[in-house]
């Protein structure tokens, strides 16, 4: 068995995620005060108790669901002698990324909370509200490709991509609100369902251009080691340890498109994976790996029950 552990992205929070962990261990309760110390913030106040209009902001969101990514794998390993180096890889979905660096050791709980803030707020600042939109392909006629000539429709009006390619069934594209709708009348023609993105910028695609920037400022300045795991990147589908090319992608990822489908095909059919932990909120990339790799385990971790039976089969 090859296992890797993965890591959500921004759309998994929920109100009271993380709770548990807390409640029944102590290492992931000095998880969220390093995260509250390093923001001076009550951020897991906000986690356990709302409100969820607050939660859902993006420069919460993401520093949240990295929190309890990393209590998850730090009460494994503490709790159950299971560090993330026992993986073969780690990758992560958009923010998850920052996620599975910091569990891998590549940047400090600290540092990877700041940046994540940062992240946050520089994506909400670089398209003022309302100017920019996402939405969700999905239907057993979707692909890439579908996508591509959708998005390719909503660009002859303004800017629109391929943001997620999240798997078969199921891809996202992002831009300019007037190119987007376009978009979406042409994916529908295709043959697709289209769900608007309830989200407050349209991430992964050139408008995200400024953050970039930003991202880019404040990277230069993180300190970044090699990851005791390789990461399978978003924007190559292919595994990085290097740490200035970590640097480099996670610039990338700010306006690059998430290959998640790609990332899961290579960690199975190259990396040899046959075992996926999804560590922190939700099941959702869980859903996606089975839907990439029907032969592929995938297991949620963010119940401290999961967290007992997956050190058990192990």
């Amino acid at each position: 068995m090859s296992l890797a552990f993965i890591f959500p992205g921004q759309g998994s929070q929920a109100i009271g995620m993380g709770v548990d962990l807390a409640t029944a261990f102590a290492p992931a309760r000095e998880v969220f005060q390093e995260v509250d110390d390093a923001l001076g913030q009550k951020l897991f106040a906000l986690m356990r108790d709302g409100p969820e209009g607050d939660l859902t902001l993006t420069e919460n969101a993401q520093p949240a669901l990295m929190a309890v990514s990393l209590a998850v794998t730090r009460v494994l390993e503490h709790e159950f002698g299971l560090g993330v180096d026992k993986a073969a890889f780690v990758a992560g979905h958009s923010l998850g990324e920052y996620s599975a660096l910091a569990a891998a050791g590549a940047i400090s709980l600290a540092d990877t909370a700041r940046l994540l803030k940062l992240r946050g707020q520089a994506m909400q600042r670089a398209v003022p509200v309302g100017e920019g939109a996402m939405a969700s392909l999905i239907g057993p006629k979707t692909d890439v490709a579908l996508a591509e000539a959708a998005a390719a429709a909503g660009a002859e009006v303004g800017v629109c991509v391929v943001a997620n390619d999240n798997n078969q069934g199921n891809v996202v594209i992002s831009g300019a609100k007037a190119a987007v709708d376009r978009a979406v009348e042409k994916a529908k023609e295709l043959g697709a369902r289209a769900i608007p993105l309830n989200v407050s910028a349209p991430f992964h695609c050139p408008l995200m251009q400024p953050a970039a920037d930003e991202m880019a400022e404040a990277l230069a300045a993180a300190t970044i080691v090699s990851p005791r795991a390789p990461l399978v990147a978003n924007v190559t589908a292919r595994p990085v340890h290097d740490p200035e090319e970590i640097r480099r992608l996670l610039v990338e990822q700010v306006t690059g498109r998430v290959r998640w489908r790609e990332s899961i095909a290579w960690l199975v059919e190259t990396g040899g994976v046959t075992r996926f932990a999804e560590a922190g909120a939700g099941k959702v990339l869980s859903g996606m790996v089975k839907r990439i790799a029907p032969d592929a385990e995938a297991t949620p971790l963010n119940a401290p029950a999961d967290l007992e039976a997956f050190a058990k089969s192990l």
